[in-house]
């Protein structure tokens, strides 16, 4: 009998609460979440609205006022999104444009927000100062790179440890470098930009010769860089970026003659490129895309692939990170794994920091977007970057860099001017770099 008795409560129950969930209807969802946006209850607000979906409702007010409600709580991401579907059901508000527009610009969309920008009102469209064409950012930086390690490495005697003897023995140890870039960036139409770059790099180094006796001469490199890239938004949502990186440089060699300690002059130039492609899209607080590269460093081609995935865990940019793992062709043509990166950035206050490690056999490692080439002699095994982003006024930004890499190269012997033996030697190379940028 007790058992019959607890079935028939626990059935009891279970229509209690069912008759407890009362149906809702468009009348009451309306004034209800209109109330509870008037009262700033915005938590509130979010929950009522997921239980008013669950029961099959969703119009346009109920999306535009949960996007609201997510703008206040500074969650720009996800207020975009609802911004967005309410877009999709009527245009004519200007109160909802200046959200969806100031949603995606403070989610790092503004690409995506100059393009729905031609749409809205003439009022709106001058208090954002929307222009079809306009310049969006100039910037210069200055770095200066060196090798701490160049005394050590160049009283080190490489040239007993190879064993050179008779033969020929060379190498070619970083002193330091110096660098001077200019960035420049437009929209060109809306929802098109196109970036430019300008880099001259002047590299110092000194160059051990072993031919009869040990040789030392100083080497300087000039290296130049053009960088260009347009980026659009097609459809909704989808980012498309194309990138070409051209880089040229010429230095002297001093060349062991026929006979030991006697030497010529010899000019050396190369030509580098890199073509990139890349796609990626926004869901919420995800950012997933794929990049592929083209590049002839140093006249050998290269394929190199990657993905990654940016989370933004507080639904907007003062906190995000981007794992991204790379993939490259061999000298036969098959792919495999490269190097694994993550990037990170937060916010605070004023200051931005984004923190940068990259780990895997870097030899002439194209990064993302194909911007970085890392074509010097040798190879990277890991790489580490600090950048402090921080503002002066309201067009300024200053920005500081540190990197820290280590290199691995190589001590060459020839016999009869083929390359017989070589052995490795690593340093650390330090990086700083200072600039400032002006947002138009």
């Amino acid at each position: 009998m007790s058992k019959r008795i607890g079935i028939t409560v626990v059935l009891l129950l279970f229509l209690f609460a069912v008759s407890a969930q009362k149906k809702l209807n468009y009348i009451e969802v309306d004034k209800k979440t209109f109330e509870l946006h008037e009262q700033q209850k915005w938590n509130e607000l979010i929950e009522y609205s997921a239980i008013a979906r669950k029961q099959g409702m969703d119009f346009f007010y109920l999306q535009a006022r949960t996007g609201i409600a997510y703008f206040k709580l500074k969650k720009f991401r996800i207020a975009s999104d609802w911004f967005l579907k309410a877009w999709e059901n009527d245009q004519s508000f200007e109160w909802l444009q200046e959200y969806l527009y100031f949603s995606l610009i403070f989610s790092g969309r503004a690409t995506e927000a100059s393009k729905l920008a031609a749409g809205f009102t003439p009022t709106l469209k001058k208090k954002i100062n929307f222009q079809y064409m306009k310049p969006l950012r100039a910037a210069l930086e200055i770095g200066y790179s060196f090798n701490p390690d160049l005394e050590k490495l160049t009283s080190a005697s490489h040239h007993i440890q190879a064993n050179v003897g008779d033969n020929y023995g060379e190498a070619f140890y970083l002193k330091n470098y110096n660098f001077e870039s200019f960035d420049y960036s437009h929209q060109i139409a809306p929802g098109v930009n196109l970036n430019h770059n300008f880099t001259h790099t002047g590299v110092n180094r000194e160059e051990q010769v072993y031919w009869g006796s040990l040789n030392s001469f100083p080497i300087n490199i000039h290296q130049f860089q053009y960088f260009l890239s347009p980026h659009f938004v097609l459809g909704e949502k989808l980012y498309v970026s194309t990138s070409v990186n051209l880089a040229w440089g010429n230095t002297n060699l001093l060349i062991g003659d026929y006979n030991p300690n006697t030497f010529y002059t010899s000019n050396f130039k190369y030509f580098d490129y890199i073509f990139s492609a890349a796609i990626w899209s926004h869901f919420g607080n995800f950012s997933p895309g794929i990049e592929i590269n083209q590049a002839n460093i140093y006249d050998v081609n290269r394929t190199k692939i990657s993905a990654r995935v940016t989370v933004y865990p507080l639904s907007n940019t003062k906190l995000y990170f981007t794992p991204r793992v790379h993939f490259k062709t061999d000298i036969e043509g098959n792919i495999g794994y490269n190097a694994f990166g993550i990037l990170g950035g937060v916010q605070l206050g004023q200051i931005h920091f984004i923190g940068h490690y990259l780990n895997g056999d870097m030899k002439n490692f194209v990064e993302s977007a194909g911007y970085v080439i890392g074509n010097f002699p040798g190879k990277s095994s890991r790489k580490y970057t600090g950048s402090l982003y921080f503002p002066a006024g309201k067009k300024y930004q200053f920005v500081v860099r540190y990197i820290n890499q280590d290199v691995i190269e190589k001590y060459q012997v020839y016999v009869d001017a083929v390359q017989s033996s070589s052995i490795e030697y690593k340093y650390i190379k330090h990086t700083l770099t200072g600039g400032i940028s002006w947002i138009f």
